[in-house]
């Protein structure tokens, strides 16, 4: 062992959770360490869309959206169900606004609301259709100065010489069939020029959340140990103390004189984990989570006695496996012109359902694979991933067998293996439904979720339109997911309890680490973000009022 070194606090893992519990102990006067197992900062949360679901925050109140605590409190409840605490739940609820403006105070971060972006069941109570959901606003890459070239990559990148935020993919996804595409994809160009005019190198989404939040522990003083993988946790006196952990070939026990915070993202990249905990088919080629997330911080609490939960789940979509790098279909599935059938070759989902529920209905129903069946309309119509309206799609998705053609209904059905007469009827029935608007059998665009990524330019209904033009399309589908939300169970003080439900002193968690205080649902866009910089602010006061 290269040899001991001592803090007051280590936090395990770089991403959103991890970095705000750390700016906050360090804000608190805690003498801090961070400690990461990748060559970049960031995970999961610099790939990402970076929305944010916090409910009845001051960005929110500001923009004169009518939250309360009450009724995100009543929304949540309903949403999430008696699995989880409803001291857990409130806790996020009462914390989440304040780490909002912790990291507005400590942080070069700002935040927009996502307008319109509704929460995933406006229709029950206390719901928002026009949603509660922020994301940050572009971040001048320069405050990071030689940092930003350790900054974990974005899923997609945004196209050179734009500024590109969450809510306006919506309206990308249009810009060959409503005013308003244009008008953003002139405006994402124009926000770029006059930021790069007063010499800013703007960043937006994941990146500017995770490089603001990497900024903030820049001007806190705190050491981010890239490259250095938790080997395990380190006990003293029956409470954790520390962590052992590996740089260069070497080992070093690196002290807590306070506590330990878990926040090292999921298992959704260990193989042995997924297979023991999830049903199959499951693997690691689908998710699109960050490469280090094999559940080290997890394997980790449960040797020091940690109870885990909701390993089972995760936060599921559903993927296209495009070569190179799994493709997360969202607007795709939900504009109209496409259904989603099974082997039989039936409907059998709301394609525009939030994402988690058909992944669980595909897992309910054994519907592995199944298709997204378009037609050529469609493609003349739509964005597709970075693929303009119009344009063919690429040799290597029909090469590596993600997406079929066919010019008839029954060559498709032969090339996808799905009975060809069952197929046909399916579609058929589902256009009629399209040209009269609505959807009976699976309620696609009854509610104000299923209308956001759609066509409002569509009629009779932005959901549904009829698959009629050949050649027809068939997308392979299958459960993917952003990473998992399995983990160490923890209280309502983010502290990490043992099976019994007693707390093991000196341990915390946060993030993908941790059981989510979402269950096994999802309540709107930045159901996992908010939550792990929540309860990372959580950990970090807690930890800093037991150190007074």
């Amino acid at each position: 062992m290269a040899g001991t070194v001592e803090y007051d606090v280590v936090v395990v893992g770089a991403g959103a959770a991890g970095m705000t519990a750390a700016l906050t102990t360090a804000r608190s006067g805690l003498n801090t360490v961070l400690v990461e197992k990748a060559s970049v900062y960031g995970g999961s949360t610099a790939r990402s869309g970076a929305g944010i679901w916090v409910p009845n925050n001051d960005v929110l109140l500001a923009a004169g959206v009518p939250d309360t605590f009450g009724k995100a409190d009543t929304y949540m409840a309903a949403v999430v169900g008696p699995e989880v605490s409803a001291a857990r739940r409130q806790a996020f609820l009462t914390y989440g606004p304040r780490a909002i403006a912790y990291l507005q105070k400590w942080t070069p971060l700002r935040f927009a609301w996502m307008e319109g972006y509704p929460d995933y069941y406006p229709e029950l109570p206390g719901g928002m259709p026009d949603g509660r959901s922020i994301e940050p606003l572009a971040l001048d890459a320069n405050v990071l100065g030689g940092e930003l070239a350790h900054l974990n990559g974005p899923y997609q990148a945004s196209p050179p010489g734009t500024v590109v935020y969450t809510v306006d993919y919506r309206w990308l996804s249009l810009v060959a069939r409503h005013p308003r595409g244009l008008a953003v994809a002139t405006e994402i160009v124009w926000r770029y020029l006059q930021l790069a005019a007063q010499g800013k190198k703007p960043v937006t989404m994941g990146q500017a959340l995770a490089g603001g939040l990497r900024a903030g522990l820049i001007a806190a003083g705190v050491p981010v140990r890239l490259n250095t993988p938790l080997l395990d946790l380190h006990s003293e006196d029956g409470r954790v103390a520390g962590v052992l952990t590996r740089h260069d070939g070497a080992e070093t026990l690196i002290r807590a004189r306070r506590a330990v915070v878990v926040a090292s993202g999921g298992f959704e990249h260990n193989e042995r984990m997924r297979k023991q905990f999830q049903a199959a088919p499951i693997g690691t080629d689908w998710t699109i989570g960050a490469d280090s997330n094999t559940g080290d911080g997890i394997e980790a609490g449960q040797r020091a006695g940690a109870a885990l939960g909701l390993m089972d789940d995760a936060w599921w979509g559903p993927m296209i496996p495009l070569p190179g790098e799994p493709w997360f279909c969202l607007s795709e599935r939900t504009l109209p012109g496409t259904i989603f059938v099974n082997q039989a070759g039936k409907r059998f989902v709301n394609e525009a359902a939030p994402y988690s529920d058909v992944v669980h209905t595909m897992y309910e129903k054994g519907h592995i694979p199944c298709w997204m069946i378009t037609d050529q309309d469609y493609r003349n119509r739509y964005l597709f991933k970075d693929l303009a309206p119009l344009l063919p799609y690429p040799a290597d998705w029909y090469s590596s067998g993600a997406l079929v053609k066919d010019w008839t209904i029954g060559g498709l059905a032969a090339k996808i293996g799905v009975p060809a007469a069952a197929l046909s009827a399916t579609i058929s029935r589902f256009n009629a439904q399209a040209r009269a608007g609505r959807d009976p059998d699976f309620h696609r665009g009854d509610s104000a979720y299923d209308a956001y990524f759609a066509d409002p330019a569509n009629r009779p209904s932005p959901c549904l339109a009829p698959i009629w033009l050949p050649p027809y399309y068939a997308f392979t589908i299958v459960p993917g997911d952003l990473g998992t939300k399995g983990g160490l169970t923890t209280d309502a003080r983010a502290r990490v309890l043992r099976p019994d439900g007693t707390v093991i002193g000196g341990l915390y968690a946060a993030g993908n680490a941790s059981a989510a205080v979402m269950g096994h649902s999802y309540a709107g866009a930045g159901s996992t973000l908010g939550p792990a910089m929540t309860f990372g602010h959580v950990a970090g006061l807690d930890i800093a009022a037991t150190a007074r």
